[in-house]
C-alpha cells in the first residue's frame, strides 16, 4: 500500500509541477491533436467563477449564488493556511480542474439537493476529497469541510462514494493530458458564460 502511494505520489507531483508552470506564466499548457496545438488557460478567479456558474446551472437551489462557492473554498483554503495546515494556496486552476470533475460526478443533474446548506456540504466533501488527493501535506483536519456537526457519516458516505465512483478518473487526469484539457476546456467554457 505504501509502494502504491509513493509511486502515486511521484506521478501525480511530476503532471502537477508541469502544470504548474504552465499556469505560473512560463509556458501555455498544450494539448497536441494530431499536429495542430491547442493553447489553453484560465487565472484561478475565471475557473472559480466558472465552478460557480456550473453549479448554478446544474442544480437549481434557492438563493444559491456563484459567490457562496467562491466564498466557501476560499473561506476553507484561507483556514488552512491560517492554521498552519499548509504552506501554499491550494486554489490553482489544475487543482480547481479536479474539484469540477469530483463535483460533476456528485452533483446529480436532477433537483435532489434540497437548499444551501446541503449544497455546501456536497461542495465541501468533494473539496475534502480533492485536498486528500491533491493536496501537498498527508493529511488535513475535518473540521473546515464539514458544514453540520451531525453529518460526519453522511460525509464519509459521500467520501466513499466518490472514491468508488471517480477513482479510475482521478488517476486518468494526472496521466493524460488530453483528458486533463478536456476537463479543462470544460470548465472552462463555464467561465465564458454570463
Amino acid at each position: 500500500m505504501a509502494t502504491v502511494k509513493l509511486v502515486l505520489e511521484k506521478r501525480i507531483l511530476t503532471h502537477w509541477k508541469c502544470i504548474t508552470l504552465y499556469f505560473a506564466g512560463t509556458a501555455p499548457s498544450i494539448r497536441e491533436a494530431g499536429r495542430k496545438k491547442i493553447v489553453i488557460r484560465a487565472s484561478t478567479s475565471e475557473l472559480l467563477h466558472g465552478l460557480g456558474i456550473f453549479l448554478t446551472k446544474r442544480c437549481k437551489v434557492k438563493n444559491f449564488e456563484p459567490a457562496h462557492l467562491v466564498m466557501w473554498l476560499r473561506t476553507v483554503d484561507r483556514s488552512l493556511l491560517l492554521q498552519g495546515w499548509q504552506d501554499v494556496a491550494f486554489l490553482n486552476p489544475a487543482n480547481l480542474v479536479f474539484v469540477y470533475m469530483i463535483l460533476k460526478d456528485a452533483i446529480p443533474c436532477t433537483n435532489k439537493i434540497a437548499n444551501l446548506q446541503e449544497l455546501q456540504s456536497v461542495v465541501l466533501t468533494c473539496l475534502y476529497v480533492s485536498y486528500s488527493y491533491m493536496g501537498n501535506e498527508i493529511s488535513y483536519p475535518l473540521k473546515p469541510f464539514i458544514v453540520d456537526c451531525k453529518d460526519q457519516n453522511l460525509f464519509w458516505d459521500r467520501c466513499v462514494q466518490i472514491i468508488n465512483s471517480l477513482s479510475s478518473d482521478m488517476l486518468r487526469i494526472n496521466s493524460s493530458t488530453a483528458f486533463f484539457t478536456e476537463i479543462f476546456s470544460e470548465l472552462q467554457q463555464f467561465s465564458l458564460d454570463i
